[in-house]
């Protein structure tokens, strides 16, 4: 027997994993999860289908596509869900938690410290060499996603499409999502029909409506209190605004970036625009997903209104409207995935989705790269197409060697994420006690 899951059913288990054995799997990987969610999801693949095989690889693409429908950080969601499928509700709560907690706690120091202080060399010098191995993480989720989601021409063409879609004309994401659903729907759904395995639900109405009201309690009350208690009008205010970020900022996280910078910069004022790209630049360094750069802007506006126990206060409340409502989705639906993807027309979106998703890693993976090798990238609007224009003067050769050494070692030594990661690290804090480093 599994252990009960809020949603009325066994949560299915892939083994009888210890408690011992899931805290140390999910620790690696919450230390691991630098580099946004592209290379997030390529350690999650790495550790729970390839090295210690807890899910297979069509549970996990399934899953994968049923979290880029969320909203919210879908790496941050496919963790709960794989510690969900090894001990229900509990171990959902330990995998998504270990994923969150450490960079969180990073996040939290370095933005008590950067208000402090004012800048920090030290750490842009460490995290500038984790950069230059992020890129090739980044790449190498690339490689092993494509290679497991592209198995038609029709795949091929979603893929391409919604890189073009999202790089340069800047489609919404949920709109991409929605074509790619649709077009898996109705030309791939007949192929797959006869081709599926059997799936079951292991939930049921009422235990779905539980879990719902359960975990929306969970997600309002702190809320509700410090309206109660008064005099926290600025809690009151992040909580109110990071709940409806939670709701409505669908596409992952650059997405939500884009939706967040606007705001808390333009429109409530609570952070600086360079504010924000420091916040930013610190959450793409640190473990963790890439939307802690909440927990960044949540403790410098509180921090202003009163101080450090009062920025420390924003923080928790920014991570607990954050990432509640991801619990919330995962717990409700996860009983239902395996069904909805033996369905074939269903599973046939599905896959369309999980096309998508390699176009999605893709954007990300040029993003990231162009913005971490250059200083200067201009962007030119040419009619609907967007296009950024490096300036190549402002190559940053060092990210550039460090990326050469992590090929090295990760894609042909095949040396770990943690060798990989420390040498890098090294070698920006080697530039910069060189010299060559510029703060």
């Amino acid at each position: 027997m599994g252990i009960p899951d809020s949603s009325g059913g066994d949560a299915p288990r892939e083994s009888d994993y210890t408690w011992r054995k899931m805290l140390a799997v999910f620790w690696r990987i919450g230390i691991l999860s630098f580099g946004g969610p592209a290379a997030q999801i390529a350690v999650m693949h790495r550790i729970l289908v390839e090295e210690e095989q807890l899910l297979d690889e069509e549970r996990f693409l399934g899953a994968l596509s049923f979290c880029m429908l969320l909203p919210g950080p879908e790496a941050m969601q496919l963790a709960t869900y794989s510690g969900w499928r090894l001990r229900g509700v509990s171990g959902g709560l330990l995998a998504g938690l270990l994923f969150v907690v450490p960079g969180a706690l990073v996040v939290l120091g370095l933005a008590m410290l950067y208000m402090a202080v004012g800048h920090l060399p030290v750490m842009t010098a460490l995290f500038l060499g984790i950069k230059g191995a992020v890129l090739i993480i980044v790449m190498e989720a690339l490689l092993r996603v494509s290679k497991r989601a592209l198995h038609s021409a029709v795949h091929w063409v979603i893929a391409g499409l919604t890189f073009v879609g999202i790089f340069f004309l800047s489609v919404p994401f949920p709109l991409i999502i929605l074509a790619s659903a649709l077009a898996g729907f109705f030309m791939l759904g007949g192929r797959n029909a006869g081709n599926t395995r059997s799936g079951r639900s292991g939930g049921s109405a009422s235990g779905t409506v539980r879990t719902v009201v359960i975990w929306l309690a969970v997600w309002w009350t702190p809320v509700f209190l410090l309206m109660a208690l008064g005099g926290y009008e600025i809690l009151v205010q992040i909580g109110n605004f990071f709940s409806r970020l939670a709701v409505v900022t669908f596409g992952g996280a650059y997405a939500v970036l884009a939706y967040l910078a606007q705001d808390v910069v333009t429109h409530k004022g609570w952070l600086s625009a360079g504010e924000m790209m420091d916040g930013l630049g610190l959450a793409e360094t640190t473990p963790g997903p890439l939307i802690l750069v909440t927990e960044f802007v949540g403790y410098v506006a509180a921090y202003r209104a009163g101080g450090v126990s009062m920025g420390i206060a924003g923080a928790l409340v920014t991570l607990w409207v954050t990432f509640a409502p991801c619990f919330l989705w995962i717990f409700a639906g996860a009983p239902y995935i395996e069904q909805l993807t033996a369905q074939p027309r269903l599973k046939g979106a599905l896959e369309s989705i999980t096309a998508a998703v390699v176009g999605v890693i893709l954007n990300l993976s040029i993003w990231f790269g162009l913005h971490v090798l250059f200083t200067e990238l201009p962007t030119v609007q040419l009619g609907p197409v967007k296009l950024l224009t490096p300036v190549w003067g402002s190559l940053d050769w060092r990210v550039l060697l460090v990326g050469a050494v992590s090929a090295i070692m990760l894609l042909w030594r095949r040396q770990s994420l943690m060798r990989t990661l420390g040498v890098a690290a090294l070698m920006g804090l080697g530039f910069a006690a060189m010299g060559y480093f510029v703060q």
